[in-house]
């Protein structure tokens, strides 16, 4: 597995010629943070974090369910050890693994009873995006399901207290899953796909 930590000395690198795959995995999933989480305010609390350099991106070489546990073990250990300034949440990028999201929703269960394993539960917690990220009741084709839906598959890592913190400053935290439906009916299908077609400075 491949890690790059988002630091503001290489956030804005240029790419390694030597990588070209990871570099683009890398960029596709910036591209989508600061689009569609930041841009359309998708998730308030993750503009700071991105801002002050303390996402960490992994990109996992996993192909089956047993080789995305063992890396989300090594991801979960990684941050429970490191101090929140210097990572405070983690994006887990699975690229060759879990393509069908029916496969992805079922190795939620396995994620949140690694989590349970590793008395983890209660500091850490897993939040989940995927290509084909559908909720319950919805049509695949759904405008509502793209508030969840990544360029890859991705489990979203985050600190308990954190979101915590995130919560008292923002007393209508609990309204953002409503506001982010809002958001992509009013935006459209096509809307949506215009707006990601534009670099991150637009």
């Amino acid at each position: 597995m491949t890690d790059t930590s988002d630091t503001p000395d290489t956030a804005n690198t240029t790419p390694d010629p030597a990588h070209p795959e990871r570099a683009a995995i890398l960029d596709a999933t910036r591209h989508w943070l600061t689009r569609a989480v930041i841009g359309l305010n998708l998730c308030p609390f993750a503009k700071s974090v991105h801002v002050k350099g303390q996402i960490r991106y992994a990109i996992s070489d996993a192909t089956d369910l047993e080789g995305v546990l063992t890396d989300l073990e090594t991801e979960l250990r990684t941050l429970a050890d490191s101090s929140a300034e210097d990572i405070d949440t983690t994006l887990l990028i699975l690229p060759h693994a879990l393509a069908d999201f029916l496969d992805y929703n079922d190795a939620l269960h396995f994620a949140d009873l690694l989590l349970g394993q590793l008395r983890l539960d209660g500091e850490l917690q897993i939040a989940s995006f995927h290509p084909q990220y559908q909720f319950e009741g919805t049509q695949p084709d759904d405008i509502e399901n793209y508030t969840n839906r990544a360029p890859y598959p991705i489990l979203h890592l985050l600190r308990e207290a954190s979101i915590e913190r995130a919560a008292d400053a923002f007393p209508d935290a609990a309204d953002i899953y409503e506001r982010n439906q809002e958001t992509m009916r009013r935006l459209g299908l096509e809307g949506w796909r215009a707006w990601m077609s534009q670099r991150d400075d637009q």
